[in-house]
């Protein structure tokens, strides 16, 4: 009887070894597969359904993670740590309200869990609201004052900068008229973790006039249904920018997880309307953005322009372009980062010189250097050839900072 007690104590601390082996080296088939094994010889086993539940999590399974830490915490409602894994799944899905309650739950079980206290130091951190989430991580640091995450948290919490002032310049050479070039301004401010506000001013150097223009626009975020920005813009416009712009685009984006080739894909969708003196445009876009491992991206989109110009008719006109973005350096809060873009079709019609119908191809590209987490610069240029034997080489500077 002895022995078969102690062989059941060796085989079940085997398999779960095997399982936190296997999780390590991300081998998710070859942890099921020791987890269905086990869960075969003791259906109603608590600890191995616990394992189960998390293992599903680790590999990016969270429906059926939710399904598992759901049907646990029906069973056995006072196990905090059923409740914590059931607060990492939401987490992941974006799903604060119920990671929330879920993390309520396991600190009114177990108020002294220094875990719990990390963990909502860390969500109010993602939900903006700094205060509380200053509160979690020093409750963090009674409990446990080695604590060096909650240290971490607290300098992460230190003057976190709501604002960014953005310069910009660009220059415009053309092989069939003068030089052009125009500069702006922009200021953008993350009130709270739904609202933002950004404002900015263009002033232009085009033809030999000096048209300006002012834009504004508001955007509200829920973690579940996305952003949705909706502005517009004035202008002196001298009959070469446009007199009134309206826009309104939608942004919604989703995590796969811990996918070995898409971490993320994100998706924008805009109507901007511009109204000239003499013509109507009403541009569609659409934009995916793919989240790639090792920090690159790759984007895809297309735009459909109406045009409506004075004494003629209405035609649709489409453009494309594709994105690949990359890191290239990195020295502690030093990043460089570079991108590469190609378009075709009609092209932008938000300039006097870029009214008509032509078509073009346009090679470019850009680096934006990190320079601090408050500070960066980026630099950009672009190759443009035109119908007519026309071409365009343009190029630009901005600098950002936060505070």
């Amino acid at each position: 009887m002895l022995c078969c007690i102690v062989w059941a104590q060796q085989a079940t601390v085997d398999w779960s070894e095997q399982v936190r082996k296997y999780a390590q080296e991300q081998d998710w088939t070859a942890a099921m597969q020791v987890i269905d094994r086990e869960t075969s010889r003791a259906p109603q086993d608590t600890e191995i359904r616990f394992w189960r539940a998390r293992v599903l999590l680790w590999s990016g399974r969270l429906t059926d993670a939710e399904h598992e830490y759901l049907e646990l915490v029906a069973g056995i409602p006072g196990d905090p740590d059923l409740w914590m894994g059931l607060a990492n799944v939401y987490a992941r899905e974006d799903r604060e309200p119920e990671e929330w309650k879920a993390l309520d739950r396991a600190l009114a079980l177990d108020p002294k869990r220094v875990d719990i206290h990390l963990a909502r130091g860390r969500a109010l951190r993602a939900m903006h609201n700094s205060a509380d989430a200053r509160l979690e991580f020093r409750k963090t640091l009674d409990l446990d004052p080695a604590n060096q995450e909650a240290r971490n948290g607290l300098h992460s919490l230190e003057g976190e900068p709501k604002h960014e002032l953005r310069l910009a310049t660009n220059t415009y050479l053309f092989s069939f008229a003068s030089l052009n070039n125009d500069q702006g301004v922009s200021f953008t401010s993350q009130w709270t973790r739904h609202w933002r506000t950004a404002a900015a001013g263009n002033f232009y150097r085009w033809a030999g006039t000096n048209p300006e223009k002012f834009t504004a626009s508001v955007t509200g975020r829920s973690p579940r249904w996305g952003a949705l920005e909706v502005g517009g813009a004035t202008a002196n416009d001298n009959a070469v920018i446009p007199k009134k712009e309206a826009f309104l685009n939608y942004d919604q984006a989703w995590k796969f997880g811990r996918s070995e080739w898409i971490g993320g894909l994100e998706t924008i969708c805009g109507q901007h309307w511009y109204w000239y003196s003499t013509a109507k445009i009403l541009a569609i876009s659409e934009m995916s953005i793919f989240y790639l491992p090792h920090g690159w991206t790759w984007s895809l989109g297309m735009i459909e322009a109406r045009s409506q110009f004075v004494g003629t008719g209405t035609e649709w006109r489409p453009s494309g372009i594709g994105k690949v973005g990359f890191p290239v350096a990195r020295h502690n809060e030093q990043r460089l980062l570079g991108n590469l873009f190609f378009s075709a079709g009609t092209e932008n019609f938000a300039q006097l010189d870029q009214i008509g119908r032509f078509s073009s191809q346009t090679y470019g590209g850009g680096l934006r250097l990190q320079l601090t987490a408050r500070q960066d610069v980026a630099g950009t240029g672009a190759y443009q050839k035109r119908t007519q034997d026309r071409n365009e080489i343009s190029f630009g500077f901005t600098y950002g900072i936060r505070f």
